[in-house]
């Protein structure tokens, strides 16, 4: 008789993304004009909330509008999606 494994086993382990990681993907959608931002969002809220992290840190040198209106716009929308940001100096 043949045993089957149950449904919700993987066969191969994946990854999930670190929060380095999850960042430079967001990085990487803002230079895109926000392709794919909200995806990249869900996927920063839990990496932060798999390594136990209560705020993501970006460096404002790599955003496309670095001045104050720039990053409390992105302050808000990431707020609104259940992320606290803040910055580097």
């Amino acid at each position: 008789m043949l045993s089957r494994r149950r449904t919700n086993e993987r066969t191969t382990p994946v990854s999930e993304p670190t929060v380095a990681e999850a960042t430079e993907s967001i990085y990487a959608s803002l230079r895109a004009d926000n392709a794919d931002i909200d995806a990249h969002i869900a996927t920063l809220k839990a990496a932060l909330a798999r390594e136990g992290i209560k705020q993501a840190v970006f460096d404002p040198t790599k955003l496309a509008q670095s001045n104050r209106s720039g990053r409390k716009l992105m302050q808000a929308y990431f707020r609104q999606r259940g992320v606290s940001v803040s910055f580097s100096d």
